[in-house]
Parts: C-alpha cells; sequence; structure tokens
C-alpha cells in the first residue's frame, strides 16, 4: 500500500498554478514536496477569483499546496535542498542565472522550468497571462458568434494543463535519472502547450485542406445544439456523430427535419441557428433538466447537467463515488481524478505556512552512479494502445514521444473515428488518412488493425497484451468485455501489465454507461459555466477536456510503473474523464465551499487582470487581447493610449475602481485599437511590459516567429498527406537532447500489421496473408 512516489523528493520553486499543480500531482502520490518561498510567498496565498476577505490562506493556495512543506532560506540552502532532490520545478520567477546554478546542485534530477513562452525564443522574456495567452495559441479567435468578439476560455485552464505536462515529463526523466544517473533540464512552454489541447492544431488543418480551401463555417461559431436552458436551469448536449444528432432530432420531436440534409451539417445549423435554436427550446423549456436527462439518455444522446458552484458537488455519479473531500482546511475539493490497483493515496495534510518547515528539511545529497543516456526514458516499455477519438490518443502520445513503443490497434469494422474528422473530404482517395486531429496525436506510434469481434483477432490481442507493459483503452466501461479482453482476462494473459482504463465518468456509479465526450464533460465538470457572455448561456472552452484527461492518463501511468517496479505486478489503473476535469476547474468548487462565492462566466473579463478583453483593431476580424495585471501595467497603457480623461482619473488607480468603470475603460481602449494593427499594438504593449497578443487564427502560427526559433513545429513525412509541418512536444531539453521528438507521421491503417504481427508475435507470412483473406486484418475501413 506505499504511495507510488514514497521515495521521491520534489523540490518546488514556483508559485502561481502551473508550477504549484505539478507539484500537487506528486505530492498526491506520496512524494516529499518542499516548497521555497521567498518573503511574500506565493502569490496564492493572498488571492481569490471572487475577491473574498481571505483569513489566513486563500482556499485555492490551500488546494494546492496540501501536503507539502514549506521553507525560506538563503541561496546557500537552495542548493542544498536542489542538490538532494530527484524533481526540481521553477518558474519565471526564477532567472536564468539562478536557474543554472540550481541546475548545477541538481545533477542527476529531472529539472523543470515552466514558463509562459519557454526560456529561449524572441518571446522568452514577453510579459502574458493565460488570457492573452489563450488569444496567442489559436483559442480564443475561433469561440463566440460571428457577429460578437472573439471569447476566451474561463478557469485559466492552459496553466493547469501546463502542470500537468511539467509533472508527467518531469516524472518520466526522474525515472531515467535513477536508472541512469543522468539527469535532465526540460524547458516548457505554456504557449505551446496550450497550441496543442486549446485550438492550436488547425495549423495542422489548413496544411492538409490547401491553401485555397474555403470553410462552409463563419470564424466563430457555438456548437449546435449544446448548452440549452430547460424549465428549471441548463442541460448540456453533444452530438458528435451523424447518428446522434437523428436520435436527438426525435428527441424534440422535430420529425420533418430529419431529411434537412442542410441541418443535419454543423454549417448548415449555424446558418439557421435562430430557427434551430427555437425549436430547441420549444421542446427543453416544457420539461426540468432531469426530465430531459432521463429521455436523452434511454436514447444514447450524450447529455449532461451543467455543473455550478452550488450543485456541482451534490450530482449522484459524484456522490456515489466519492469524488469529492474535505481538505483539511475544511472546504470540499475534488479527489485525485485516478485510482491504482493495490496501491493508496496517503493522507492529505494541510497546506504549510509561510516558512513553516525552514530548517528541518534533511535531505541528503543523492548519490547516483555515473552513468551515460540510456536514450529516451520510456524506451524500455511497449504500450497496447486500443484508445481512440483525441482523450486516450493524448496520453498515448505523451508516452510515445517519451520513447515508448506504441502500438496503436483500431478495429478493421470501426477503427478510430478520428480519422474521418477534420480533413480532405469523401471524393480524395485515401480521404480517412487526412484527419488533423488523428495525425497530430498518433505520431510515433506503429499501426495494426485488428478485428475483435473476431475469434482469431480476440486471440491474438490476447497474445499481444502478453508482450506488452501496458495495456490503454477510452471505450465505454462495457466494451473491453465484449471484446473478450475483460480485467481478469488481461490480467491472466499478463499479470505484470498495467491495464489503464480511461472511462467519461467512471467504472461504476450511476452514470456509469453513460455516453460522455468531452464536451459533455466540460459541461458537467463547470468549465463551461465559467466561460461566456455574462448575460448569455454557459459556453464550453470546446475541446480541452480530451487532452486534460489524456495528461492525467499519462501521469497516472507514470505513478503506476513506479509501483510496478516495486512488486513486479501489473493491475487496474482508473483514470476517469470528468475527474480529471474537476480537477482543472476545482476553483469554482472551492471558493464556493470556502467563502460561499457564486463564480461565473463575464465575457472576456476576469479576476487576475483589469481592464482585461479583445479589442476591435483595424480590418476585418482583427483583434488584440489586453491584458492589464497590475497599476504599473495600467499606468504604462495610459501612456501608451495618451488619453488623459484615463490616466488623470484616480478612480481607475486602482483594479477594484478599473473593473467598477469596465465599460467606459474598454470603450476608450476600443476606439485607439480600432485604429491600429493588431501586431503593431501587441508589440508596443508588450514593449511597455504589458500582457498583448493579437488574437491568432490557429493557421497563420505557422509563421509564428517563437515556434519557429524552439522548433515546436516538426516536418514529418507522411506516405498519404505529405511532408507536414506537425505541433510536437512543449518541451525543450537541456544537454541530452537527441534531435526532434517526432521520428515518424501517424501510422496509415494497417501500416505496421507484417511488421507487430510477425515481429512481435512470430507469425510466417502465409499466417498474415491468411488473416488478411479472413478480415481479420486490412490496410482500408470496410466499405471504403
Amino acid at each position: 500500500m506505499t504511495p507510488p512516489f514514497a521515495h521521491l523528493r520534489v523540490l518546488e520553486v514556483a508559485g502561481d498554478i502551473a508550477g504549484p499543480y505539478a507539484g500537487k500531482l506528486f505530492a498526491d502520490a506520496g512524494a516529499d514536496v518542499v516548497k521555497v518561498e521567498s518573503a511574500g510567498g506565493d502569490p496564492l496565498r493572498r488571492s481569490t477569483a471572487c475577491g473574498a476577505e481571505i483569513i489566513g490562506d486563500a482556499a485555492l493556495f490551500q488546494y494546492l499546496n496540501a501536503s507539502k512543506r514549506s521553507v525560506q532560506c538563503d541561496e546557500s540552502e537552495l542548493l542544498r535542498l536542489a542538490a538532494g532532490a530527484d524533481v526540481v520545478i521553477v518558474d519565471r520567477g526564477v532567472d536564468d542565472g539562478r536557474l543554472e546554478q540550481i541546475r548545477a546542485a541538481a545533477r542527476g534530477a529531472a529539472v523543470v522550468s515552466v514558463t509562459p513562452f519557454g526560456r529561449i525564443g524572441p518571446w522568452a522574456d514577453a510579459p502574458a497571462t493565460e488570457f492573452t495567452l489563450q488569444a496567442a495559441c489559436g483559442s480564443t479567435f475561433g469561440r463566440g458568434y460571428p457577429e460578437g468578439r472573439p471569447l476566451a476560455a474561463g478557469g485559466r485552464l492552459g496553466e493547469w494543463i501546463g502542470g500537468v505536462f511539467a509533472a508527467v515529463t518531469a516524472a518520466a526523466y526522474a525515472r531515467r535519472a535513477r536508472n541512469s544517473g543522468i539527469g535532465e533540464f526540460i524547458d516548457l512552454s505554456l504557449f505551446e502547450a496550450m497550441i496543442i489541447t486549446m485550438g492550436g492544431l488547425g495549423v495542422l488543418t489548413a496544411q492538409i485542406t490547401g491553401p485555397g480551401a474555403t470553410s462552409a463555417m463563419p470564424p466563430r461559431h457555438l456548437e449546435l445544439p449544446s448548452i440549452v436552458q430547460t424549465a428549471d436551469g441548463y442541460v448540456g448536449f453533444c452530438t458528435i456523430t451523424g447518428q446522434q444528432f437523428q436520435d436527438f432530432l426525435v428527441l424534440i420531436e422535430k420529425f420533418d427535419w430529419l431529411d434537412d440534409q442542410e441541418l443535419h451539417l454543423l454549417p448548415g445549423r449555424v446558418r439557421r441557428r435562430d430557427e434551430f435554436n427555437a425549436a430547441v427550446l420549444e421542446w427543453t423549456c416544457k420539461r426540468t433538466t432531469a426530465e430531459v436527462i432521463e429521455a436523452a439518455s434511454a436514447m444514447r444522446i450524450p447529455v449532461a447537467p451543467i455543473g455550478s458552484p452550488d450543485t456541482v458537488t451534490d450530482l449522484e455519479q459524484f456522490v456515489e463515488r466519492g469524488v469529492f473531500v474535505q481538505n483539511p482546511a475544511g472546504f470540499v475539493q475534488p479527489r485525485p481524478p485516478y485510482q491504482i490497483e493495490g496501491t493508496s493515496f496517503p493522507e492529505r495534510t494541510a497546506a504549510p505556512a509561510l516558512g513553516e518547515h525552514t530548517g528541518t528539511v534533511t535531505w541528503e545529497p543523492r548519490t547516483r552512479a555515473a552513468g551515460t543516456p540510456i536514450g529516451a526514458p520510456l524506451s524500455d516499455l511497449r504500450v497496447m494502445d486500443l484508445t481512440a477519438f483525441w482523450a486516450g490518443p493524448s496520453a498515448t502520445f505523451v508516452l510515445a514521444a517519451l520513447g515508448a513503443d506504441v502500438i496503436k490497434l483500431e478495429g478493421v469494422k470501426r477503427p478510430d473515428g478520428m480519422r474521418f474528422a477534420g480533413g480532405k473530404p469523401p471524393t480524395e482517395e485515401n480521404w480517412w488518412e487526412t484527419g488533423s486531429i488523428f495525425l497530430a496525436v498518433n505520431a510515433d506510434k506503429r499501426g495494426l488493425t485488428l478485428e475483435l469481434g473476431n475469434a482469431r483477432g480476440q486471440d491474438l490481442a490476447r497474445r499481444l497484451v502478453a508482450e506488452c507493459d501496458i495495456v490503454i483503452e477510452n471505450f465505454s466501461p462495457r466494451v473491453m468485455a465484449n471484446l473478450g479482453l475483460a480485467n481478469d482476462v488481461v490480467a491472466e494473459a499478463n499479470p505484470a501489465a498495467l491495464l489503464v482504463r480511461m472511462p467519461a465518468f467512471g467504472l461504476d456509479g450511476p452514470w456509469r454507461d453513460r455516453v460522455g465526450f468531452a464536451q459533455t464533460m466540460e459541461q458537467v465538470s463547470g468549465m463551461a459555466w465559467l466561460t461566456g457572455e455574462r448575460d448569455g448561456a454557459p459556453v464550453i472552452p470546446r475541446g480541452a477536456c480530451d487532452p486534460i484527461a489524456g495528461l492525467h492518463a499519462a501521469f497516472a501511468v507514470m505513478a503506476s510503473l513506479e509501483q510496478r517496479e516495486r512488486t513486479g505486478r501489473g493491475g487496474l489503473v482508473e483514470v476517469t474523464m470528468v475527474e480529471a476535469a474537476l480537477n482543472c476547474a476545482a476553483q469554482m468548487v472551492i471558493e464556493h465551499s470556502a467563502y460561499g462565492a457564486q463564480l461565473s462566466r463575464d465575457g472576456n473579463r476576469g479576476p487576475v487582470a483589469s481592464p482585461q478583453g479583445v479589442y476591435r483593431c483595424q480590418g476585418e476580424e482583427q483583434w488584440v487581447a489586453i491584458a492589464v495585471a497590475t497599476d504599473d501595467n495600467w499606468i504604462a497603457l495610459c501612456d501608451a493610449i495618451g488619453d488623459e480623461s484615463l490616466s488623470s482619473d484616480p478612480a481607475l488607480a486602482s483594479a477594484a475602481g478599473r473593473r467598477a468603470a469596465a465599460d467606459r475603460v474598454d470603450a476608450v481602449i476600443d476606439a485607439w485599437t480600432s485604429r491600429q494593427n493588431p501586431a503593431a499594438v501587441a508589440q508596443v504593449l508588450r514593449d511597455a511590459g504589458i500582457p498583448a497578443a493579437e488574437v491568432a487564427v490557429a493557421r497563420d502560427l505557422i509563421d509564428n516567429p517563437q515556434l519557429q526559433a524552439r522548433g515546436f513545429l516538426e516536418r514529418v513525412p507522411h506516405p498519404v498527406v505529405g511532408n507536414l509541418l506537425m505541433p510536437s512536444m512543449p518541451l525543450q531539453l537541456g544537454d541530452n537532447n537527441s534531435g526532434p521528438w517526432l521520428k515518424r507521421g501517424a501510422p496509415t491503417m494497417g501500416q505496421h500489421n507484417a511488421d507487430v504481427l510477425s515481429g512481435v508475435l512470430g507469425l510466417d507470412e502465409a499466417e498474415i496473408a491468411d488473416l488478411a483473406t479472413e478480415g481479420v486484418i486490412a490496410s482500408r475501413p470496410v466499405g471504403l
């Protein structure tokens, strides 16, 4: 029952959300996490989103820093602690000179730096907030309706995402360091992490469809159907497949629309959204949320209540599974989003007072045998990847990038559905090989087809389990047994294998068999509640939950590997998609429990900066995002605008005063930006120390100078779509970087059938040919 990381020492020299969330993930799994704080302490000690008066430390700080120790120390003591650490986490508060000293002291450890743009490149020192990073990464531009302003996602999701990326990679390189004596420096860019997870993958879509391609979709739109009113609140729908949309029309009794081909495509629904929304509301507003959910669930239409600060903790699925637990400070918080068979999480202790453990940390320097690099940190592992769509493949993408041999297994009759989305039309040859998200999250994997509805296919799958360290899937809970791969079957085939399961809502509970996609998780978790206009319905952030779930699954893999290496046994690892989302949306629940606050959406305004907004610039669909995070930023903005009505008004000297006059302030800024180019405005403001960014269209990221300087977009060959610039990992490595992250493109369907069946399972050519004849393996989907 020893916690997975009980042997690990983590030194955290970071504040705010991203770095401390990485530290929290380690602390939850049993690591000894020591937080080094300056005289003023982590800024989150005295910060809330709701503006509540703080007695002691703020609730979000206590959530992120429970079970850690806090020290205040001079540089010599800091370096002594670094010498005893296995993992060191730093942020932009640690300058390059100090970082070099820490790296030298922590030789043989995994040192990860989490900063807005990374440590190198022309934007390395540029001021930024989550809000301006969302604008720069391609997320903000496409959210909202065409007649309105682009809309940022609420909740600072990119910072939580950056924290998970930091924890996964630090755990992987700490594992390698323990086995080889070779440490690593990991330079993580939040900007790049957000491109991968929050809307920037359109940079790949544009290359696939070509410069002359036109879209029937306006530059901004919301999903239809999505979140709508009911008789007593809101409910959220998600219709990913054509069948789900047909069923939805039956649900709302619009039988006359079943043959309306325009409405069966999202662009048509967007064009006719007033008519469509009116019909939906006519049906939903006559029914309670519970009645709508019961009817939709019976038809297996993805549906969910909309989580809000005062409702999400009482949802029956979360109550039955014990998802929400007490923080030692007395408020409610979500538990870690994964469970590992045969282990337990340590009892949570209260977040430390500032400097509470100064002088008590007795870490001795780690002594590691000098060695040579042993390659990528997971190069000794083989993964059987049964995942599909975006969440599961995001997990295995990270494992593959870190060196694991990932064998992606697809059905002949039902391959990964992401092959058919975001690419070329069905009139093109091999069009199923052009799906942009499929290409983005399946690079570096080997592709195998096996029809698991066939007895021979199931037998081969069980034989492959015996050759793998990890089996990972993200089906609904009942599917694995139907495929002949129930938990006990996997355990019998390979007792040392880790079976990682990624259900939407969990392997048990009243919602166990409900269908759920990322949009559903964003609706139920509260992410949507924090996104949208103040007087409008909640809006889903769109997609972030998929990679959030995948990254937490990758971290759970790293934790469960630690247990396996101690015991020699595998076992079940459950990583629940909605619980990963709840952890990254935790502030809403925490501040409601601690302060009675009802955090909600407020357009592009937010608690971190004021003014904060997206402002119109010269030209069609040209916008700039500005976040005045400090009073000094405000003085600099007034100087840039040159408007005395702002600079001379004492009521605007404080953030509270500016929030009270937000409409007036925004009007002045709009008048100034509307006469200028957005890139020029952003550059002028950044030079003055103000976080600002052009609101980027994802396709234009290909020309971004920061990404070019860091080599984030890597040219990868593919036999169907050609040599594309692909988003890679949001990391630069230090002295041991062996080259690009992406060694090969995503596999075509069944591309490595012979390679895997002969090289791993020992089949000969005749046996492989017989499997193809029988339809157990194939190189194209059935019927195409």
